[in-house]
């Protein structure tokens, strides 16, 4: 079982990686880049959503997209997360 410091350290890790170029990245490429590093924590039960920056309320912001207009949120949920296709397919 994953420790709320854990988790909490793995969001820092996750947004310190994610925020360093927004502008490269389609919201696509990152929620990819994003459940692979979750996938290989060994994180089951996730979910990744585009959101536009004003939609934010008091989602867990994990990434910044297309330019910087749109936020990556990351929820736990009671369902493991959808398969997501490597980049490039």
């Amino acid at each position: 079982m994953v420790t709320k410091i854990a988790w909490g350290g793995l969001v820092v890790a996750l947004s310190l990686v994610s925020f360093a170029s927004p502008a490269a990245k389609s919201c696509d490429e990152l929620k990819s880049e994003i459940a692979a590093k979750l996938d290989a924590k060994g994180v089951k039960a996730y979910s990744l959503e585009a959101l536009g920056k004003d939609e934010v309320k008091d989602q867990t912001v994990v990434g910044s997209c297309d330019g910087g207009s749109k936020r990556i949120v990351y929820s736990r949920s009671g369902k493991p997360a959808p398969a997501t296709p490597p980049p490039g397919n």
